[in-house]
Formats: C-alpha cells, structure tokens, sequence
C-alpha cells in the first residue's frame, strides 16, 4: 500500500456583509459557511502507484464550519412547507475506497471529481477555471455518494497509439432536503483523445447524468430495473410515469459535450476548449449553439516562475436552443400524424427555452446541498434576493441565462509561494421565464427583445506561503463583490495547513 498522506487545516473566514463574497464560498466542495466564521478540515488518503498493475486507495476528510447566523430562516418563494433543519456543522467531506487494475478502477463511497487547470501545480488553491474545466460537475457543491466505474484511456487498435478512447458509469444516491427526497443519479461517460501530431493532441467527451426516483409532493417514481433501464437509455416513461416523462426521456437528464485541443510548445503548453451544456435532445444536437463556456489557457512547464499560468473563459448561455419551444402544427403536418397522440398531433416541437440545470418535476434541479453541482454563476434560487441558505429546499438556480468573462492568473511569489489571481465580470439575465429586469424574450423572435442584465463583479486573491516549518503552511485569501446580483461584500480569510507525507 502506497504512504499516507495527513492534512490538517484551519482557517477564519471574516466579511464585511452578512453574506460572503462570491468566490470565498463558490467552488469550495460545499464546505464554507454562509456568513463570517471558521473551518477546519482533517484529511487522510493515499494514491495509486503507477508502477504497480493491482492496487487501492482509500481517502476520508472531515470538515467542521461554523458561522454567523444564517441571513434568513423564511421559506423560499414556492417552497412553503418544505424548508429544513439547518445543515451539520460537521461534514464528511470524502470517505472511498478505490481499485485498479491495469485502465480499469472503480471508486466506492465519498469522492470529489478531478477538476482541470491548477495554476502553479498547487491543487489546494483549486482550479484557475471558474467550472474547473468542466460545466457539469465544478467542486461548487459537496461529493454525492455512490461508485464509480473508469476506463482510463486505452489505444484503439491499429491506430499506432494515436486514438485512445475512455469512459466512466456510476450510480450516486442523494442525502440533501430537495424537492424529490431520495432521488438517485446516474452517470455515463464516453470520450476519445487523439494524437494529431507529436504537438497536437484533440480531448472530446460526453458526460450524461439523470436524476431519477425518489419521492416529492405527489410524485413518486419507483425504484426498480425497469425504470433504471429507461434511464440508462434515455427512453420516456412507461405508461405508469409521469405525463411529462412519457412526451420527453425519463427523470431529468442533462450533460455536457466537451472538445479540447491542446498544443505542446518548448517548455510551455496552450489549451483551448469549448465546454457546451444540455437539458434535453435539442442541446445534444447542438441546437443551442453558440451557448457553451470557451476557455483559453497558457501555462509555463516550470513551475517556479512568477507567472505560470494564465487563463480566460468567456461565458454565453443566452440562447439555450431558441425562445420558443414549440408552435401549432398545420394542417399539412396534422395530415402525417396519430390523432391518438394529442400532444404531438396539435404541437410541433422545436426545442428552445433548454432552461439549463432546472426540471419541472425534479424542481431542486442540478443542486445539491443548496448549492448548484455545476457552473457556480448559475446561481441557485433565492440569492439575489437575499433569502437563499443551502439549510432549505433549493428551487433549482434563478440565473442561467448569462455572458461572462473570467480572467485567472497563477505563479509563485518570490518564486516560491503560490499564488491565483481571479477576476469575474457578468452579465446575468435570469432564466427565459423569469428574467431579473426588463422584458422577457421568451416567445419572441430572436434578437427583438433588447434585455437588461444584472452587472456583477467579483475577485478573489489566494496564496500560500509554504515551508514557514517542516509540513506547516500560512494560507490566506482576499475577496470582493460589486454589483447589481450580489451584495456589495469584502472578505478575507487566513489559517494554517499542516501535511505529512
């Protein structure tokens, strides 16, 4: 068994506001307080050998928050009768188990998701990225239980080791207060990398979720394999499903479709990827283009540099698939179809209005915990106006209609303390049905309606100062707000990380 690795850290999160700053909370695994206060994390893992063909892992963190009183204990608007206790001040953070063999692993229990660009090759500042390079799943919320099965990537045979081809299948159970209680989740992952030439390489994936069971207020969907097959497949509900399941796919789906190019210079690398979401089969055909999350990255081989990495990430998810989606059929279309399929027979579907990471039934949508799974500018109900708190049913995200930049930078001060700089300017709308100002452009001819956003600004600033003794480290972190979405906030945090390894 590989040697262990023990982390200790504790850390005081002070803010100007009630409320934190943005990216003091945002793509924490869930762990920070809502208000000023303080954290502490115990962790202990080990890692895989990669000159061992069979071996195991484990890993296990435990964090304790504690914090101000919550800024609301008032129900959110629709969710009345559903609010909860306030969350634990003590979380477990991660608990697995993990086997390899050869490309093949499976990870059993507590884990949180590997995530892309780290600046400075310094995992504990976390990703330069605002989604981590991945808009479905960001570190934004706490790990959900359950297993994972991987294929690391293998070559394609007769391809001379150019096209490598990988994938992942898990099932995860939910735990949180949401609208449907005891909803399960389901994941299928498929991806392909391809070496163009000896400096170019192309990354593509697609990584499907559905949330499926569970039970909410007159909805109950059966656990059994019959249902876990439709979801599996992507098919609509049997006769016993829901209205809705049976016109569209069972529970409520959604995903991502990933491409990546990577170019491999003299002691530098450069990334640029397209990252698109989806909520039903007209974003899968890339109906909802040009929605999606661009990411530009530079990055020095050496490490020890007062800059190493710079990054840039423009944002657009306005069109989600058009404004309307559907229209009456006509006459000559009525002719072709089913009389007995009375949906369909007097509505022709075109597929707009995706409303990403929210469900109709599902209404929690791609939450967990209270705070959104993916994209943390999707933000989830209740926050502008100041009466979200992650210990109450969450109604889905209010804000997935937006234009942002992110602009991240990371090195080493001195050549030796890590640092990340990040700055985020947004432009946010709201969703098509209920958008934060102005008129709504949904059922509207494209590009009539001229919409008015919600302007949003906010920074961060982190670092570590290593060595100060063997294994002990300062960290610290300096934040801001300033806008129309979020109160305008500073905050700072500091605290001392101690590792053995």
């Amino acid at each position: 068994m590989n040697d262990f690795i023990i982390s200790l850290m504790l850390m005081g999160a002070l803010s100007s506001g009630g409320s934190l700053p943005f990216w003091m909370y945002s793509n924490q695994y869930g762990l920070m307080p809502e208000s000023s206060g303080a954290l502490a994390v115990a962790s202990i893992r080990s890692e895989y050998d990669p000159e061992k063909t069979l071996q195991w892992r484990f890993g296990a963190s435990l964090a304790a928050n504690c914090g101000s009183t919550p800024l609301t204990n008032r129900s959110l608007s629709g969710a009345e009768g559903l609010s909860g206790a306030e969350g634990p001040s003590l979380i477990p953070s991660e608990l697995y188990t993990g086997l390899k063999w050869k490309a093949l692993s499976l990870d059993l229990g507590l884990k949180h998701h590997d995530l892309d660009y780290y600046g400075a090759d310094t995992p504990t500042l976390g990703s330069l990225s605002s989604t981590g390079g991945h808009i479905l799943w960001t570190g934004n919320s706490r790990a959900i239980p359950g297993y994972t099965a991987n294929l690391e990537p293998v070559a394609v045979p007769f391809t001379a080791g150019r096209v490598k081809v990988f994938g992942s299948w898990g099932d995860y159970r939910t735990f949180d207060n949401r609208y449907m209680k005891g909803a399960l989740l389901h994941r299928v992952k498929a991806g392909l990398d391809i070496k163009i030439t000896e400096r170019l390489d192309f990354h593509g994936e697609m990584d499907h979720y559905a949330l499926w069971g569970g039970e909410g207020r007159g909805i109950s969907m059966p656990v059994n394999f019959s249902n876990y097959f439709r979801v599996a497949t992507g098919r609509g509900a049997s006769a016993s499903g829901t209205t809705s399941d049976q016109l569209n796919v069972i529970g409520d789906q959604r995903g991502s479709e990933l491409f990546r190019l990577n170019w491999r210079g003299n002691g530098w690398r450069l990334s640029f990827q397209h990252d698109i979401p989806y909520d039903d089969g007209s974003g899968m055909g890339f109906q909802n283009r040009p929605d999606g999350v661009n990411t530009l990255w530079f990055g020095f081989d050496r490490k020890d540099r007062w800059v190493t990495d710079v990054l840039y990430e423009y944002h657009y998810t306005m069109y989600q698939s058009g404004t309307r989606h559907d229209r009456p059929t006509t006459e000559k279309e009525r002719e072709k179809l089913d009389p007995s399929d009375q949906y369909h027979y007097w509505h022709h579907i075109i597929g707009g209005g995706d409303n990403y990471f929210n469900n109709g039934e599902y209404r929690s949508g791609w939450t967990y915990y209270g705070r959104t799974i993916g994209n943390p500018l999707f933000f989830p109900a209740g926050t502008h106006e100041g009466t979200w708190t992650a210990s109450q049913v969450v109604l889905g995200v209010e804000n997935n209609r937006l234009k942002a930049h992110h602009f991240g930078l990371a090195g080493k001060l001195f050549r030796k303390a890590p640092y990340k700089l990040m700055l985020t300017y947004s432009l946010n709308y709201g969703t098509y049905h209920n958008p934060y100002t102005g008129e709504s452009q949904w059922g509207k001819p494209w590009g009539t309606v001229k919409e008015t956003p919600l302007r949003q600004l906010s920074a961060a600033f982190m670092g570590e100062v290593p060595d100060l003794l063997r294994g002990l480290a300062l960290t610290y972190g300096l934040f801001a707000d300033r806008g129309e979405l979020l109160p305008d906030t500073v905050g700072a945090t500091i605290g001392l990380r101690y590792t053995i390894q």
